[in-house]
């Protein structure tokens, strides 16, 4: 049986989005998705007295060549047609597939109907209990979305050594709060990051993930430094002698591809109910890792596909990093893993 108040935070978090009676809705999962969710999803929605409905997809085959976690592009529709079509005819979509719709390529032909999405990490519902979003979230996002278009330049850099030069000048910029009333947008729970894509040549400089850095794809807290050399946007060279270096390492090397060597966005969390040490108490299957990606203060490094840059590829890595200062322009938004 689940507990009678992760079925209200359901409500309040789609609430957030607008939902209404009578609003058709769909809760599109997976044959993989945790059962919990899409069944909180349409308890939540029927309270509310939308009209939902449910759409199951099976697991697709693997066709990549190691173990593909959370990529924000879910393959789960596979370009089936009455799928898209049901999905953008809503008002809106509860997401719970496995990777999420964040980047999938459906997404665009979903979102032109004027389907509301939100897309619900695929983690264990206290997760999202901890980090339910509320109206407040919005404002501190909207505000760095608008320092970031502002800005030329991201100059990130920290005592264990990165120094990293960003060009920002044709960036995509964007930002979550964890919910979004807009028609024809998607937005991600937990939220509370705001991030740029830059254009094809833009970052440049050392990364360099200290002790305590997290690598989201392993779901690994690093032991031992590692240091990226960027150029171009592509780690041309990735320095340690320690199983964490050798597992990035392997990790790319193993893709075949030179795409999953470059950068795919970078920005900075926002989330103060987030935390860095959350993945400490939760088995790797109850852990996709969103709310470290927003924790307030780190430095968000990913690598792999961005359109901006017409890069396309499934090998990616998403890297909070901490104690970081980040500045735009020579101002600083975040001190030494601090918001200003």
């Amino acid at each position: 049986m689940l507990p009678a108040h992760w079925t209200e935070m359901f409500e309040q978090a789609f609430g957030l989005c607008g939902v209404k009676p009578g609003d058709a809705c769909a809760v599109l999962s997976e044959t993989l998705t945790r059962p919990e969710l899409p069944a909180l999803a349409m308890l939540a929605l029927q309270r509310m007295g939308a009209r939902p409905f449910q759409i199951v997809l099976p697991a697709r085959p693997l066709t990549a060549p190691v173990p593909v976690r959370s990529t924000g592009a879910s393959d789960a529709i596979g370009s089936l047609q009455p799928v898209v079509g049901a999905l953008a005819a809503c008002t809106f979509v509860a997401d719970c597939t496995v990777e999420g719709l964040q980047h999938a390529v459906e997404l665009p032909q979903i979102l032109a109907g004027g389907a509301r999405v939100l897309a619900i990490s695929h983690e264990h519902p206290e997760i999202l209990e901890r980090c339910l979003p509320v109206a407040a979230d919005e404002a501190p996002v909207r505000e760095a979305m608008r320092r970031l278009k502002r800005a030329r330049e991201m100059l990130v850099t920290s005592d264990a050594g990165t120094e990293l030069h960003i060009a920002l000048a044709g960036a995509r910029i964007g930002g979550v709060w964890g919910f979004t009333r807009k028609p024809g947008t998607l937005s991600h729970w937990p939220g509370g990051l705001v991030l740029a894509f830059p254009t094809a040549g833009s970052v440049n400089g050392r990364l360099v993930l200290d002790r305590g850095d997290v690598n989201l794809t392993f779901k690994r807290y690093l032991q031992d430094p590692v240091r990226l050399l960027i150029e171009n946007d592509r780690a041309v060279a990735v320095d340690g002698d320690s199983p964490d270096a050798d597992l990035m390492r392997g990790y790319l090397e193993a893709w075949g591809d030179p795409d999953a060597y470059a950068v795919s966005h970078v920005g900075w969390g926002l989330n103060r109910r987030a935390r860095w040490d959350a993945m400490s108490f939760y088995d790797k299957a109850d852990f996709n890792g969103t709310e470290l990606r927003a924790f307030a203060g780190n430095f968000l490094y990913s690598t792999g596909a961005n359109e901006v840059a017409d890069r396309h590829t499934l090998g990616h890595f998403d890297l909070p990093l901490r104690h970081c200062t980040v500045a735009l322009d020579g101002d600083l938004v975040v001190d030494r893993g601090r918001l200003v």
